[in-house]
């Protein structure tokens, strides 16, 4: 009993180990809040440069602490259907349930790639009740992701702030996936990074997935990615949190001020 105890905690080690990132060799960057301060929301950023392993962070206290993962869930969530063959393809097509929602995007039949541009919750909802909580919970508890809790529904685990996990989590799991280096098939990795690429041109290559949700604090909004720059790949994350409402959640500008503060997209990195 007490070596099975032994290993389980060491397994739980490792786990944690590798789905985050040392931020205890980061480098602080306070500069980074001028970014959040001018559009009147709070937040974190998060790099890790892997040519070197050098890591970046604005905002220590918000870069370990968990949240829920909105939107950006889609990724593993992907990731698990492929797998199990819950989903077939990216191009697998569900069809729409005639339920209209304010988000005009999601009221027809679209295939994976569309449902994961678009951040479609419906479409992923009905991938996790294929899924099933069982299979679900093997597999987030397997990659140690976050807080492993999807307790309630099985469609909305990632939306009632059941499912948390940290922007430092966020950004191991990013080089994860980048790397090849989840319990998942080779070529569902690759599909997920396809449908995350979202700018390929001559100068950098830019794959990112967005997330925005709430809790009891207020509004929580996620950029989680990667820019790639004459084959130097830098992982990043980006927190934002606002106690007020808002009409647009600014995640991804900031993240770009910031990405341009660091002179990307330029092709010289």
């Amino acid at each position: 009993m007490k070596k099975n105890i032994l290993i389980s905690s060491i397994f739980s080690l490792a786990v944690l180990l590798i789905s985050s990132c040392n931020v205890n060799k980061a480098k602080v960057d306070d500069e980074l809040g001028a970014y959040f301060k001018s559009r009147h929301v709070d937040g974190c950023f998060a790099m890790l440069n892997n040519a070197d392993g050098a890591i970046t962070v604005y905002n220590m206290g918000l870069d370990t602490q968990r949240f829920s993962p909105a939107s950006t869930f889609k990724i593993l969530n992907s990731m698990i259907a492929l797998q199990t063959g819950a989903a077939t393809s990216e191009k697998m097509v569900i069809k729409w349930d005639s339920l209209q929602r304010s988000n005009q995007a999601w009221n027809k039949d679209m295939d994976m790639q569309e449902a994961f541009k678009v951040s479609c919750v419906p479409y992923y909802q009905e991938l996790t009740r294929r899924i099933g909580a069982e299979r679900m919970k093997n597999w987030i508890d397997s990659i140690g992701y976050g807080n492993k809790n999807i307790e309630g529904p099985i469609d909305s685990f990632w939306l009632n702030n059941k499912l948390k996990i940290s922007p430092d989590e966020q950004l191991g799991f990013m080089k994860r996936l980048y790397f090849d280096q989840l319990p998942f098939r080779k070529s569902v990795q690759e599909s997920v990074r396809r449908m995350m690429l979202q700018e390929d041109n001559s100068a950098y290559q830019l794959s990112y997935k967005t997330g925005w949700g709430a809790d009891a604090q207020g509004q929580i909004g996620w950029v989680c990615g990667w820019i790639e720059e004459n084959r130097h790949v830098y992982f990043f994350v980006t927190l934002v949190r606002s106690k007020g409402a808002l009409s647009e959640m600014p995640a991804w500008e900031i993240t770009k001020d910031i990405l341009a503060h660091y002179d990307f997209f330029k092709g010289k990195k």
